[in-house]
């Protein structure tokens, strides 16, 4: 206190109290800080995109709760032969387990209660339970050898979205509009949507926060109603005369407090209010979908008429897709199938699985899918042996060692099947892929180097991909 004191006139003389010290210098040190920010190596000067995009914006279906791959994608048949024998030693190699199934006694092997079949010229074998999706087997890029450390939900969804299994770092959205900016400056350029009325593992917004980055870089939650979203509608007894005139001086005093504080997030605030008075007009037309006709209801399914579904939620990504919204960020939860998994995975895909092929087919028809990259995956795969007892209609426990993922579009390969699990499914047996090593694929396709792509927070730079990952240049075009 005695240092601080000295510094703010006390013991001079000068008589400058530490409040008049800290409002006469710390505008100042606001703005060297913010000559600073403007110099790091993801503002303008660093020239984003690095090079050419292969895609200009993502649809990402985030399934949460951790799809089994032996259910679905990664047809495993030795595992419906030796169905209730044991795990083998040599298989699991001493891994630890979740606390769920990690005090079983026994580990019983569970073969898929479905059936798997090939198709399309690519040959992928996709299971009974995704008839749709197998429809479009010939635009995919599957991967089979994910992996990831996070064996619960929350650090497992949390590091897809942001790179890092602890809360506080920025979303995978926000770093893109904070490294490539809006394409439609009338609609943000990050927007949420989660399926209504579902169960499972809580979603929180910080998973599509800003983190440490500008607040102007979080996601949009768009919610299913009247007001998608939450009071960007004038109050009652407010005209829009009345509203701009208000918003025009709100934004002089801004300007005068960020003259006087130099707060970056000050600029945050006044660009955040200019977008919402822009939004007013932009996002009622972009989330009516009355003008749809009927043949593409048809295409999405049933539900695709009934707001927050997560068949409207495809049908409006592709709406958003085609107004410019750089990065749509879809959450369907449910996937966590802990008991049940037959009647759970039919449940599921019959909520997903004809919007998700219809998705694809509308941007393909629509000259969009060459240009937007579609991402279909949860935060971790399910285990080959049962959770409890071998029961008909059994489950499977969290499994992080091994899971599938798709791509379709955005400059991937289409058709390709990339990486391998063992025959077990339990283990990589053949080029493994890391949680950074999508991210970092998905900033390539739309030209971003992800070493290059960094912020500085309290002394240290930081990016999507933390201290590694590399680009899976055998799903790249």
């Amino acid at each position: 206190m005695d240092r601080l004191n000295q510094c703010s006139g006390y013991e001079s003389g000068i008589g400058m109290s530490r409040r008049s010290f800290y409002q006469r210098f710390g505008a100042g040190l606001g703005a060297v800080a913010l000559s600073e920010l403007m110099k790091s190596p993801a503002s303008a000067a660093d020239a984003i995109p690095h090079f050419a995009p292969k895609a200009k914006r993502v649809i990402y279906l985030f399934q949460s709760g951790g799809p089994s791959q032996m259910d679905t994608l990664d047809h495993k048949p030795l595992l419906k032969k030796l169905q209730g024998q044991e795990l083998p030693d040599e298989i699991r190699r001493g891994q630890r387990l979740t606390a769920m199934s990690g005090n079983q006694a026994s580990l019983p092997l569970a073969g898929s209660p479905f059936e798997f079949k090939q198709y399309g010229d690519s040959g992928h074998w996709i299971s009974s339970v995704m008839p749709h999706l197998a429809t479009v087997a010939d635009e995919l890029a599957i991967i089979n050898s994910v992996h990831t450390e996070a064996i619960n939900h929350g650090p497992g969804v949390t590091y897809l979205q942001t790179g890092s299994q602890f809360p506080g770092r920025p979303s995978m959205g926000a770093w893109l509009q904070y490294g490539l900016g809006a394409e439609n400056e009338n609609l943000p350029a990050f927007v949420v949507l989660v399926t209504k009325g579902k169960g499972g593992q809580p979603l929180v917004s910080r998973l599509w926060g800003s983190g440490f980055l500008p607040s102007k870089y979080q996601g949009v939650r768009f919610r299913s109603g009247g007001e998608p979203v939450l009071y960007l509608n004038n109050p009652a007894g407010l005209d829009a005369d009345s509203r701009a005139r208000m918003l025009a001086k709100l934004k002089e005093l801004h300007e005068l407090e960020l003259e006087r504080e130099g707060d970056p997030e000050i600029e945050s605030r006044i660009a955040q209010y200019e977008l919402a008075r822009r939004m007013q007009q932009s996002i009622p037309e972009a989330t009516n979908t009355a003008d749809e006709p009927a043949e593409v209801f048809d295409l999405y399914g049933k539900d695709s008429k009934n707001p927050g579904s997560y068949a409207a939620n495809c049908l409006l990504a592709r709406r958003l897709a085609e107004r410019g919204v750089r990065f749509i960020q879809l959450y369907h939860q449910g996937w966590d199938q802990h008991g049940g998994i037959e009647s759970g995975l039919k449940r599921q895909c019959g909520e997903t699985d004809q919007p998700t092929a219809a998705l694809i087919k509308d941007l393909r028809r629509r000259g969009l899918l060459d240009d937007t990259l579609v991402v279909w995956g949860g935060e971790f795969g399910r285990t080959n042996y049962c959770q409890g007892k071998f029961v008909r209609n059994f489950g499977r426990d969290h499994h992080p060692r091994c899971f599938s993922v798709f791509f379709a579009g955005g400059g991937v390969k289409a058709g390709v099947r990339f990486g391998k699990s063992d025959d077990y499914c339990y283990n990589i047996a053949e080029n493994g892929v890391h949680i950074h090593d999508l991210q970092a694929t998905i900033l390539h396709l739309l030209g971003i180097d992800h070493l290059r792509l960094t912020f500085k927070h309290q002394g240290r730079w930081y990016r999507l991909t933390d201290v590694r990952g590399k680009v899976i240049d055998g799903i790249v075009s």
